[in-house]
């Protein structure tokens, strides 16, 4: 997979892609993330990139030429191009799932009060949301979009069965985990763990996720997958 990024902070980049996963993946040619500066096409002397609003209103607005013109170089070709905005579809494991599916993504940051709307409506094929808050720019969610959906790029993972197991991957948050030692400052294993009873340990994981969910993640719970028993 490759994955192009516009933005106007390239900086912000640097050290999470050359880090852990990402900087692994990408040593080993499974993803190919390549950032480019938004500044480079920006117009006149300034390089200017954003103007004020039409219809008056705080704040200024990112001109559509700079983007445009920044994509185009890149070719669209067989890509899919992303507009990371506070208003967009909410970034959920469905749709990380949808998003690796394609060979080649273009992401495009937001900054300032907003994106001419032409470029939602005429050069990006969706918008795309990390959470109901609003950041500074489109930065961080362009990193969180990636590591998410390099993790299901084949060969990333060093163990493709965790994918499986994962909070969200199942319709479920993810049971607990515990290691080494069996008793930390009073806090003990459960018992079942140190069974060896694999059929009662994966019942007791299932019971686990179904309870965290419940509890943590109502919404979640009220659309899980028909197979699921509510033990309640």
């Amino acid at each position: 997979m490759r994955i192009d990024v516009v933005t106007l902070f390239p900086e912000m980049f640097e050290a999470p892609l050359e880090a852990s996963l990402l900087g692994k993946a990408r040593a080993a040619g499974r993803i190919e993330v390549a950032v480019h500066d938004l500044r480079d096409h920006g117009l006149g002397r300034h390089r200017s990139v954003d103007d004020e609003p039409y219809g008056g209103g705080p704040g200024m607005v990112m001109r559509p030429e700079p983007i445009w013109s920044a994509v185009e170089e890149l070719g669209t070709d067989g890509a899919h191009v992303v507009l990371l905005s506070a208003r967009g579809t909410l970034l959920d494991h469905e749709v990380v799932r949808r998003l690796a599916g394609h060979r080649r993504l273009v992401l495009i940051c937001g900054r300032y009060e907003g994106v001419d709307e032409r470029v939602a409506e005429h050069l990006a094929d969706e918008e795309v949301s990390i959470g109901d808050y609003v950041l500074a720019g489109g930065e961080l969610p362009a990193l969180v979009m990636i590591e998410a959906v390099s993790r299901l790029v084949p060969g990333v993972l060093g163990n493709v069965e965790s994918l499986a197991l994962e909070s969200h991957s199942a319709g479920l948050l993810e049971y607990p985990q515990y290691t080494r030692p069996p008793e930390f400052r009073g806090h003990g294993v459960p018992e079942v763990l140190l069974s060896g009873d694999h059929g009662a340990v994966e019942r007791w994981r299932r019971e686990e996720s179904e309870r965290l969910t419940r509890q943590r993640r109502p919404d979640l719970w009220a659309r899980r997958p028909s197979k699921t028993i509510d033990s309640e």
